[in-house]
């Protein structure tokens, strides 16, 4: 990842049970992305969910903002390095986007506009644990954090808080994305320091 914000501050560590080990916590949002900003309008933006049937679910803006919102409150981990706490969002559960699709899938993969993808566990964005966001601290979501619309799911590294989020395809099969055919760990539980594969 590449690009940090130019008002990130640096680190300051604290002992808390709520900062994972190896990580310190900011103030700021560092801004690290594998590639350039897109620009995404919201006329043009599209969600489409993909069942492993082939199903296909989509929503355009207006359709997706007629949907019930939520606003979560995370803390957020960045293999970086890096931890943000109490961060606040507004978006729809992934609950509800999946409330028509009939699914037995295992896994899940997020695709973004910008081509990148990165794989979960299905049960990981079930049961009120992710959402697809446009809105962070009251604001519409900025497109260096991945405006107009994010993938969040923060009980994992941050890098699977995919940004410019296009579309979730469910599979049968793990099917690893973008970093973790790079190295980085598979699941990546912040808690656990899953960083990178072994061997790293």
């Amino acid at each position: 990842m590449s690009g940090l914000t130019p008002g990130f501050r640096g680190h300051r560590r604290i002992e808390s049970d709520r900062v994972p080990p190896g990580q310190y916590l900011t103030e700021d949002f560092p801004v690290l992305s594998a590639g350039p900003t897109p620009s995404i309008g919201t006329d043009d933006w599209t969600f489409t969910v993909v069942a492993e049937t082939g199903e296909r679910h989509v929503w355009d803006w207006r359709q997706f903002a007629a949907l019930p919102q939520e606003t979560p409150t995370a803390d957020i981990h960045c293999v970086t390095r890096w931890s943000k706490l109490d961060t606040t969002w507004k978006g729809v559960s992934i609950d509800t986007l999946l409330a028509e699709v009939d699914t037995t899938a295992d896994f899940a993969v997020v695709h973004t506009f910008d081509g990148y993808t990165t794989n979960m566990p299905f049960a990981d964005i079930t049961d009120g644990q992710a959402w697809v966001v446009t809105e962070y601290e009251g604001e519409p979501l900025a497109a260096e954090h991945g405006g107009p619309a994010r993938f969040l799911l923060p009980h994992l590294y941050f890098w699977k808080s995919a940004k410019w989020v296009s579309a979730i395809t469910l599979h049968d099969e793990d099917n690893p994305g973008f970093w973790e055919r790079a190295g980085y760990h598979d699941y990546g539980d912040p808690w656990l320091e899953q960083r990178y594969q072994s061997g790293w």
